[in-house]
């Protein structure tokens, strides 16, 4: 991703920077704080205190606590979402989502440890699981829409603002939607999450970045079987 020299961006860039910063400091002052004490004990006064701001700041950012937890990737899916709109016309629809969230993702081998204690609080917290859920399945939807749109089969009812979609509206934008964006964007959001897990677990083979990439490699090829190998093959059924 790339990034711009405080001292000659624009104003307005510098101030994006700043509430993106600010928001990132909310977030894992709440993941560490729940880590470490368990969500029903964390108050948004902790997380603003922790994270240097006042709890009027909070509000700013997430409508309630439970919020920080769930709504942490909001951002970074639309910026996702545009991305995918601006990548070159040349490029397949493929392609373009995987370049736009390989952006994304280009910290993760740098926040590695916070993103596990985050799916660990969320593992202990069904509540929250389940509402994180709602929220990523609420983004595919969105993705979809951008998809559609990339390869001219848009919906009249796109927006890329969700923020005020009823459930009534989100039905009526899936019911929009025909089914090769909505499996893209859910192929490539579950690329991203095995592409996270199976480096999180071997670190030592490769670096995330050829994880991705790799990923993305089989599913451009098609997902066709890999050569057997030892340690792969299936043991003989008696």
């Amino acid at each position: 991703m790339q990034d711009v020299d405080a001292k000659g961006a624009p104003e307005g860039g510098w101030r994006e920077r700043k509430k993106q910063a600010t928001r990132a400091a909310l977030v894992e002052a709440a993941v560490r704080l729940a880590a470490e004490h368990g969500v029903e004990h964390v108050t948004v006064d902790a997380i603003s205190e922790t994270a240097g701001v006042s709890p009027r700041t909070f509000f700013n950012y997430f409508d309630s606590r439970d919020e920080v937890f769930v709504m942490v990737g909001a951002e970074s899916s639309a910026r996702v979402r545009r991305a995918v709109l601006d990548a070159p016309p040349e490029h397949t629809a493929l392609e373009a989502l995987r370049d736009a969230m390989a952006l994304e993702l280009a910290e993760v081998e740098q926040q590695q440890e916070l993103w596990q204690l985050h799916a660990d609080v969320l593992r202990r917290s069904p509540e929250l699981l389940s509402r994180s859920l709602g929220a990523h399945m609420a983004d595919e939807v969105g993705l979809a829409e951008v998809i559609a749109v990339r390869i001219g089969a848009g919906s009249p009812l796109f927006t890329d603002d969700r923020r005020t979609s009823t459930p009534a509206e989100d039905e009526r934008r899936r019911r929009a939607l025909g089914l090769y964006p909505r499996l893209l964007a859910a192929v490539g959001a579950t690329a991203c999450r095995v592409a996270v897990e199976h480096w999180c677990v071997r670190q030592d083979e490769a670096t995330f970045g050829d994880v991705f990439r790799e990923v993305f490699a089989h599913l451009a090829a098609g997902l066709p079987e890999p050569p057997a190998t030892s340690h792969t093959s299936a043991a003989p059924v008696d």
